[in-house]
């Protein structure tokens, strides 16, 4: 099989850096779009993932208040697929949020404790 150069091949076809760099443009761009349309909301820690463009946001706020602004950026991101899962002992328990903004998959995740707050 020839090797392109920077290129990755895939079923359908080759993945370039170029490819990586405009998703990761475009994901950059929609960030921008979100922290613009939610200026009162607190900020979360965002990254852009390398490969694939995809937007990641963790709550990294005071343990009492992760519950509610994980549910307050879930709800401004229209995000509807949650899953909660309790740790192997039921502490701490993961949140975790995902869909699709401007053609960018964004997910949010948070760490609670559980009796620390109520759920959401």
């Amino acid at each position: 099989m020839a090797d392109r150069e920077r290129g990755v091949l895939v079923t359908g076809g080759w993945i370039t850096q170029a490819d990586r760099a405009r998703w990761q443009q475009k994901a950059a761009a929609e960030l921008a779009a979100i922290l613009d349309a939610n200026p009162d909301l607190p900020v979360i820690a965002w990254t852009v993932t390398a490969s694939g463009g995809a937007l990641s946001g963790q709550v990294l706020a005071p343990v009492a208040g992760r519950r509610e602004l994980f549910g307050e950026w879930r709800q401004a991101l229209g995000l509807d697929e949650v899953t909660e899962t309790p740790s192997a002992i039921g502490i701490p328990v993961y949140l975790h949020a995902r869909g699709v903004c401007g053609g960018v998959t964004v997910s949010v995740t948070a760490t609670v404790f559980d009796g620390e707050e109520d759920s959401w």
